[in-house]
């Protein structure tokens, strides 16, 4: 066996490796971004409830839309 033969394994593996772990982070991130996207979304809801409690006017209303 040469050395170049007993490299490509290894490599190949090495390779599999990187592109498994980047895999997983790409994945996390995802779900760290749905988290966000959720808790801001909530955040937006419950201040549209608060400025229609505090103004009396709705949603569309506070757009000049209805």
């Amino acid at each position: 066996m040469t050395s170049s033969s007993l490299s490509l394994p290894v490599n190949s593996d090495y390779q599999w490796f990187q592109e498994t772990a980047a895999v997983q982070i790409r994945q996390e991130r995802l779900v760290k971004a749905e988290k966000l996207n959720g808790r801001v979304a909530m955040l937006g809801f419950l201040l549209a409830i608060l400025t229609e409690a505090l103004s009396g006017y709705g949603i569309l209303g506070q757009l000049h839309i209805g």
